[in-house]
C-alpha cells in the first residue's frame, strides 16, 4: 500500500513538471507572436505620414559627432536616405548639394544624410564624389531607417520648423527647382 502510494506521488511529480515546462513553452510562444505581430504591423504601416512629429533619432556622422532633430529647434530639417549603390540616389546627390549650398546661409534650414545599408568606405566615396558637405551618417542597424519606416532609397523627408512632417519624395527629386520650391514653403512664416 505505502509502495503505491509512493508510485502515485513520484507520477503526480513527474507529470506536474512536464505541465509547468508546457505552460512555459506556451507562454513564451505566445509573447514572440506578439512581439512578431506587432513588428509585422509596424512594418505595413508604411513610411511615417504627413502630419507626425519627426521620428527621435540619433545620426552619428562621419566626422563622429552625434545629431539628434531636436537639435534643430525652429529649423526647416531635410532628412535624404540614400546608399552609395543606389542609382536614382546619384541622380539627386548633386540637387541635394546645390539646395544646402543655396539655404545653408540663411541659417534656417538643416540637411541630414543618411547612408541606408551602405558600408563607410563606399559611402565616404560617394560623399566626396559628389562634394556633399551637409552632415552624413551611417544609418547603423537600419535603425533610423526604421524609426521612419522606408520602403527603399532614396527617399526625402521635409519637416516643418516645429518637425512635424510636411513632404515625402519617394524616389530621386526631379530638379533643383522642385527640391528648393518645397523647402521654400515650410520657410514662410
Amino acid at each position: 500500500m505505502a509502495s503505491q502510494s509512493n508510485e502515485k506521488t513520484e507520477q503526480t511529480t513527474r507529470r506536474g513538471k512536464p505541465r509547468w515546462g508546457r505552460l512555459v513553452v506556451w507562454l513564451g510562444l505566445v509573447v514572440f507572436l506578439i512581439i512578431l505581430g506587432f513588428g509585422l504591423m509596424r512594418t505595413q504601416q508604411g513610411p511615417i505620414t504627413i502630419g507626425e512629429k519627426a521620428p527621435d533619432i540619433t545620426l552619428t556622422t562621419f566626422d563622429g559627432q552625434e545629431i539628434r532633430m531636436t537639435d534643430f529647434p525652429g529649423k526647416v530639417v531635410v532628412v535624404n536616405f540614400w546608399a552609395s549603390w543606389c542609382k536614382p540616389c546619384e541622380q539627386e546627390a548633386a540637387d541635394l548639394e546645390a539646395a544646402w549650398q543655396y539655404f545653408k546661409p540663411g541659417g534656417e534650414v538643416v540637411f541630414l544624410g543618411v547612408a541606408y545599408v551602405d558600408t563607410e568606405p563606399e559611402a565616404r566615396a560617394y560623399i566626396e564624389k559628389f562634394g556633399i558637405s551637409y552632415p552624413n551618417g551611417l544609418d547603423l542597424g537600419t535603425r533610423i531607417s526604421q524609426n521612419f519606416r522606408i520602403s527603399g532609397v532614396p527617399e526625402t523627408y521635409v519637416f516643418d520648423r516645429d518637425h512635424v512632417l510636411q513632404f515625402v519624395q519617394i524616389g530621386p527629386f526631379q530638379s533643383l527647382s522642385q527640391l528648393k520650391s518645397v523647402i521654400d514653403t515650410y520657410l514662410a512664416p
